[in-house]
């Protein structure tokens, strides 16, 4: 296991509680890129994927934790464009 990555993944990981408290309070899409969130959940895919592949160990959580919350972010994106949908018709 490499100290380093999983430094690095902890780091990442906690950014995203506040982005998705954000995302959640706001109700808004402004300061949220969807193409950056996906950008981002394909590179935590592919971290998971290199690590049931070739590299098996530990690490593989942070990768799961990391992606479950920017997939979390990608839906709140997804519901926050809704409902400013829903305001612009009214």
């Amino acid at each position: 296991m490499s100290i380093f990555e999983a430094i690095m993944l902890i780091c990442f990981g906690l950014a995203w509680p506040l982005s998705i408290y954000r995302s959640w309070k706001s109700k808004s899409t402004a300061g949220k890129s969807l193409s950056f969130l996906i950008v981002v959940l394909v590179g935590y895919a592919s971290g998971i994927t290199h690590k049931i592949l070739f590299s098996m160990d530990n690490v593989i959580y942070l990768y799961i934790a990391n992606a479950i919350m920017v997939f979390a972010d990608v839906l709140l994106y997804l519901r926050n464009k809704k409902l400013q949908s829903d305001k612009a018709k009214n």
